[in-house]
């Protein structure tokens, strides 16, 4: 896969705005670990390679169990994850996959009993978030940072 532009150089100011989001995100209060999870999940449904990579990094360096991160793409058979990660992974799908059908009101019930609504809002801020930077480094092709790849 060769990539095609490297938007993050060429357009630094949409890259600072999307940062922005994100630093919103990360100091929500939403656990870190979590985040990583949503970040994960959101990442293997549309596929993208750099930050899958990335946040799987990022979720180990945070001490998550790669028996989780395995499974992470059949949690809802996995009786690994808590009430509030499942409510938040199905969340997460419901926002990735939306013109699969809409968020349901079923999954919206389910996050709401596990998040306040301040939470659910940034959790969903959460999921556009790597939504937005999944679709810049699919579209451009950006390749993922592997270990021991030259800089």
């Amino acid at each position: 896969m060769t990539p095609r532009l490297d938007a993050m150089r060429i357009a630094p100011a949409g890259r600072q705005a999307l940062a922005g989001l994100q630093a919103y995100v990360n100091q929500s209060g939403l656990e870190p670990l979590l985040l990583e999870l949503v970040k994960v999940r959101a990442s293997e449904i549309n596929g993208c390679a750099f930050c899958l990579a990335m946040h799987l990094r990022e979720a180990r360096a945070l001490g998550e169990r790669q028996e989780r991160l395995d499974l992470l793409p059949v949690w809802q058979e996995a009786p690994l994850y808590t009430a509030r990660e499942r409510a938040a992974l199905a969340w997460t799908e419901a926002v990735t996959l939306i013109t699969d059908g809409h968020a349901s009101d079923e999954i919206f019930a389910a996050a709401r009993r596990e998040f306040s609504e301040k939470e659910l809002v940034d959790l969903t801020y959460a999921v556009v978030a790597i939504n937005a930077w999944n679709r810049l480094s699919i579209a451009f092709r950006r390749p993922p940072d592997l270990p021991g790849d030259a800089a």
